[in-house]
């Protein structure tokens, strides 16, 4: 166990969440975290979340698929779902990343709590 949360982990438990409200492809994903996340003064990198969903892919939480872009003829994205049992095996990471998440934000508030001035 680390001492904070990866950013790889985070980030894979917001692709997760992503895909169950079908924003399926990455750069779309992208874009909204970009948004989501500008005033927390955090920007995404665009290779960490492509990472994280192949890691997802490989974890056998997601399956890729390509279409074709509803607004153009000839541009094809790859989208992102979940695999047959990609939503049991997203809820048991989706667990243990809370768990992370909650144990570094107590880390977090006790440094601020036992250094501030």
């Amino acid at each position: 166990m680390g001492f904070l949360i990866a950013q790889r982990a985070y980030l894979k438990l917001y692709m997760i969440t992503l895909v169950e409200k079908h924003r399926g492809y990455g750069y779309q994903m992208l874009e909204e975290l970009k948004r989501d996340f500008k005033e927390l003064g955090y920007e995404p990198p665009q290779s960490e979340i492509y990472r994280s969903l192949h890691d997802l892919v490989e974890d056998g939480i997601l399956y890729r698929a390509r279409h074709r872009k509803d607004d153009a003829e000839y541009q094809e994205v790859i989208m992102y779902y979940f695999t047959d049992h990609g939503m049991e095996k997203a809820s048991l990471y989706r667990k243990q990343v809370i768990e992370d998440l909650e144990r570094s934000q107590a880390l977090i508030h006790k440094a601020i709590k036992d250094n501030s001035i």
